[in-house]
């Protein structure tokens, strides 16, 4: 599992929180309407303020080339996250973060009941067009059933 600096994360996490609350109320819209998504660090704080403890529930999770962050004092709600939509999609040969931990969010994800869409391709540490195709059709879905 990944393991950021806690001070670091924790202190972008609730900046980030801030911020994100603020603008979704400043222009009147609901987390069930909003997708969070994300590229290496970006998909590792979609998948905590997506999967986050007392967090409310988004619409779906895109996350590109990240993990699931594990760090002391964060805890997850996978319990709270039944059939969350969720595209994990990651380059077999990223060497900046490796794809195991690509492998790890499908199966934990997978095991807590949410709806997991995943692909590897055989890229480095970017985004390949089919991740985008794939990310495309979760959010379509999300959309739809929204």
């Amino acid at each position: 599992m990944g393991s950021p600096d806690r001070a670091t994360f924790l202190a972008t996490f609730d900046d980030l929180s801030a911020h994100l609350a603020s603008v979704l109320s400043e222009h009147g819209l609901d987390w069930d309407r909003t997708v969070l998504a994300g590229f290496s660090q970006g998909a590792v704080m979609s998948y905590a303020l997506a999967l986050g403890v007392g967090r409310p529930r988004p619409a779906a999770v895109l996350a590109f080339s990240g993990f699931i962050p594990s760090v002391e004092g964060f805890d997850l709600a996978l319990a709270d996250r039944g059939r969350l939509p969720v595209s994990i999609s990651h380059g077999a040969l990223d060497p900046v973060i490796s794809v195991g931990f690509a492998r790890d969010a499908r199966d934990r994800l997978t095991a807590a009941g949410l709806s997991v869409r995943y692909r590897e391709d055989p890229v480095g540490h970017t985004i390949a067009p089919a991740a985008i195709a794939q990310a495309r059709a979760v959010l379509d879905d999300a959309v739809a059933s929204g």
